[in-house]
């Protein structure tokens, strides 16, 4: 097994300026323009050639002869998170929704070691061309928190632009102890479906109910109902979670309103069971609507996000690269996690098996880290990222070198 290329001190010091100012810099999905041409002035100091596609994201082509073609994809957007870690390079950046509100943005999520480390695993592979063959795409994507970054570079056309890989590659940082790696074969991650429900009623005086459809009572027996579909329609080994997150109705406490709005998250593993919640939710809301003598309520897909598979012979393979990399006992297969990612809809669109892994990016003496979204999100940058390069250089060599 070829052991990682690693980085020389000049190359050290380099990343840790990146992910510096990354970190600093953070920008909201698909509004990533700073710091796609922060990617590009990168990767042309480098000598990459590039490309923009899905608007704010790069796409990298490194070329060394004949051989196998690898994908690699780090993704580069930041969160509405008003930043309280108190450290001297923490984020004051604001950006605007899609509604016009200002809020602050932080890498909330660890997005900026993702970008630093892709870069630092280029200056790698560019030094040490004599170490391995073939071609790395290297995929700088935008718009994971939407879900549209993703779909965005496809739409693009980014796989009429570079040649097909035999894989896709993927990564990201979580808050255990750096030297780490976990990873799930098969199903890695959730399927994710956001919706928006309107529901009609009709408005009274709240000292006449009679005179009513109250929305809020139709609503609140719809949210209750809901959460018997994971307790009572699914089997117990089946996953999912259907969840509320907001209800808004009404101005003042004598008015019956007119109209309630309310929205839910709803995480799935498989097709069939994200098929079997769905149809179960829009069944629940629209019967007890009739319950109630409401009109028909509006349904609205917000957004959804694709399910992340792990090929199991590839994962099999970089479970024993990691494991000779990092030490075997530093890699643990870990259950499927509820939350999403859209990582899986690049390797979806051509029909390519995909890898995506966690890499540890909290310092070992840290008993208790913030978790990722987090306004106290903090990886120990200097072993995250040094976790980060080994494990994306280790991965792609598993592939290309000689």
């Amino acid at each position: 097994m070829l052991k990682t290329i690693q980085l020389t001190d000049a190359e050290t010091s380099k990343l840790h300026e990146d992910y510096l100012h990354l970190h600093q810099s953070p920008e909201l999905s698909m509004q990533e323009h700073n710091t796609a041409a922060f990617i590009e002035a990168s990767l042309s100091e480098i000598g990459i050639e590039h490309f923009r596609c899905g608007s704010t994201g790069v796409v990298a082509t490194l070329r060394n002869g004949e051989g196998p073609v690898v994908a690699f994809r780090a993704d580069s957007d930041g969160l509405p998170i008003q930043e309280a870690t108190n450290v001297d390079y923490a984020s004051t950046a604001r950006g605007t929704l899609a509604d016009g509100t200002d809020v602050p943005v932080m890498h909330g999520c660890g997005h900026d070691t993702h970008v630093a480390s892709a870069l630092a695993a280029a200056r790698i592979l560019v030094r040490n061309t004599d170490a391995w063959h073939g071609t790395v795409i290297f995929i700088f994507q935008p718009g994971e928190e939407t879900s549209a970054g993703a779909a965005a570079m496809v739409a693009d056309g980014l796989w009429d632009k570079v040649p097909h890989p035999q894989v896709v590659l993927g990564q990201h940082v979580f808050p255990f102890a750096s030297g780490n790696i976990c990873v799930t074969p098969e199903s890695a991650m959730a399927m994710a479906d956001s919706l928006e429900v309107t529901l009609y009623g009709k408005q009274a005086h709240g000292s006449q109910p009679q005179d009513s459809i109250d929305p809020i009572v139709l609503g609140a027996n719809i949210i209750t109902r809901l959460q018997t579909i994971t307790s009572r329609e699914l089997s117990p080994l089946d996953s999912a979670v259907v969840t509320c997150g907001s209800f808004h109705a009404g101005l003042k406490e004598n008015i019956i309103p007119d109209t309630a709005v309310f929205t839910l998250n709803i995480r799935t593993l498989t097709e069939s069971v994200r098929a079997q919640v769905l149809s179960a939710v829009s069944r629940i809301i629209n019967a007890e609507a009739a319950a109630s003598n409401a009109p028909e309520p509006r349904i609205t897909e917000l957004y959804t996000f694709p399910r992340l598979f792990n090929d199991p012979q590839h994962t099999e393979a970089l479970v024993s690269v990691f494991g000779e990399e990092f030490g075997a006992e530093n890699i643990r297969l870990v259950p499927p996690a509820m939350g999403s990612e859209d990582f899986g809809a690049l390797g979806d669109a051509i029909n390519v098996p995909s890898v995506f892994w966690m890499f540890g990016g909290a310092s070992p003496e840290d008993p208790a880290p913030a978790v990722n979204h987090s306004p106290f999100f903090l990886p120990e940058y200097r072993g995250a990222l040094n976790t980060g390069v080994r494990a994306a250089v280790a991965g792609m060599l598993h592939y290309l070198g000689r």
